[in-house]
């Protein structure tokens, strides 16, 4: 059912932008180097209400290619940090105003798990490869601190509405398509993340494969089965750390452990979240997964002032890493996986191999040329 409405919203959007376009007419074309003074226009729709965005210091200041808008849903909470609502940034290709028939390629890019995930400022380190030089559409949609990109089997919490899912699916892919000159069909379209959004553009990708053609991972949480029940761990304190005290063990997926007196009185439904319980969806789809191994070593590293690299949350990655790739390789999908262990004598040796923008920088470095050579750009 869900596949089925993420289909019909998106030929909606595209129904939509056409009539648009009818209606309003082609837009006047602009020079490389004589843009509009300000940013598009967007119009309302798919359950997607416009916010006054608030400027803040450390944010990007919009430009008519770099910019950020506040929608308000009934599918997920707002939030102060995001005005209310929820940010979605958008970064446009140099030409977008120069060729006014023309139309893109879009990558969305989902957050990692931060009590600062804000896509205002969460993806500005990366200016090296999301820009406007990229030839693409980028899209970074608000993931909440801890949203784990799944509509919550408990939407009765303090935290409020957290149908994450229902609001990146039926709500901003359709609303982008039908307000941004994109090439909206499934070869056109890739969604990638970092860490708790790296497992979510997967779990995107496997369950609504019809939408995506390219899907990679940074550091991110591939295996939630009972495999990998430290990660489930990490999920879980996190999540709770981070709503107190709104958020208990069993509102995302549950209960994590795999008796409980509670429904679904298992834990079937984190190992059903796994990417790997679904591989033999991706098959089609271009996957790419990127991670260090925090240095290394038996024992994880002991976090805090003397982890500045933040190697003891990379640590357990590399593991739930080879579970994700056992599960593509018994399903026969192909995938481009980089290990760079501690970075030593690779690319990614500034980063120490640990989870932070330094190494998030290189997977994107080393991604992005091979998603534009796969979108033809």
């Amino acid at each position: 059912m869900k596949r089925t409405l993420a289909a019909s919203a998106a030929a909606i959007a595209m129904a939509v932008g056409a009539i648009a376009t009818a209606l309003v007419g082609s837009p006047a074309a602009f020079a490389d180097d004589n843009p509009p003074a300000a940013k598009p226009v967007l119009a309302n729709g798919f359950g997607l209400t416009q916010l006054p965005t608030a400027p803040r210091p450390n944010e990007v200041a919009d430009t008519p290619f770099d910019f950020t808008i506040t929608v308000s849903t009934s599918e997920v909470a707002g939030t102060a940090m995001n005005d209310g609502g929820h940010h979605i940034r958008i970064v446009l290709p140099s030409d977008y105003y120069s060729n006014p028939t023309k139309h893109y390629p879009t990558l969305y890019l989902l957050n990692g798990a931060s009590t600062t995930s804000d896509p205002a400022t969460y993806f500005n380190y990366y200016s090296s490869t999301i820009n406007s030089n990229a030839g693409m559409i980028f899209v970074m949609p608000d993931g909440g601190t801890r949203g784990w990109y799944t509509n919550w089997l408990n939407q009765n919490s303090a935290a409020g509405a957290q149908r994450w899912e229902n609001f990146h699916i039926n709500q901003v892919i359709p609303f982008i398509d039908a307000n941004l000159r994109t090439t909206a069909d499934k070869a056109h379209r890739a969604i990638a993340g970092i860490s708790m959004g790296g497992f979510g553009a997967v779990r995107y990708a496997e369950r609504h494969p019809e939408l995506f053609s390219q899907t990679a991972s940074f550091s991110g949480d591939l295996d939630l089965s009972r495999m990998s029940m430290d990660l489930r761990m990490v999920a879980v304190v996190g999540s709770e750390l981070t709503f107190p005290p709104a958020v208990g063990s069993d509102d995302i997926f549950g209960t994590p452990y795999p008796f409980s007196v509670n429904y679904p009185f298992s834990d079937v439904l984190w190992n059903d979240a796994s990417p790997g319980a679904h591989a033999d969806q991706l098959s089609g789809i271009g996957v790419s997964f990127y991670v260090g191994n925090g240095g290394g070593g038996a024992t994880p590293p002991v976090p805090g002032v003397n982890d500045p690299y933040n190697l003891a949350l990379e640590w357990w990655l590399p593991g739930a890493a080879e579970h994700f790739k056992n599960a593509l390789n018994a399903a026969g999908v192909p995938y481009h996986y980089v290990n760079y262990g501690d970075g030593t004598g690779t690319a990614w040796e500034s980063c120490k191999g640990g989870h932070n923008g330094l190494c998030w920088n290189q997977d994107l470095i080393d991604y992005i040329p091979r998603l534009q050579q796969s979108f033809g750009i």
